[in-house]
């Protein structure tokens, strides 16, 4: 194989990964209503604002970001 093709099918999989990983983040929310109200229930313990953003349609992506500001916020001992 010569170095072009090697480039183009890097390239390739790249966009193709990068397409997967895409259309992955920005799904629509796959949960019931049951499932919600179970999310936001086990959310409790760390507050309403919390358990109240468990029963709101969001993506994948918007709950990673969720969770890593949670992660982030509060006092640092």
């Amino acid at each position: 194989m010569n170095k072009g093709t090697k480039i183009f099918l890097g390239i390739l999989t790249v966009v193709v990964l990068g397409g997967v990983a895409y259309a992955a983040l920005t799904a629509p929310d796959q949960r019931s209503g049951v499932d919600k109200v179970g999310d936001a229930i086990s959310k409790l313990d760390e507050g309403v604002d919390d358990a109240a953003r468990e029963l709101e349609d969001r993506t994948p992506a918007e709950r990673i970001g969720d969770e890593i500001e949670d992660a982030t916020d509060g006092d640092r001992n």
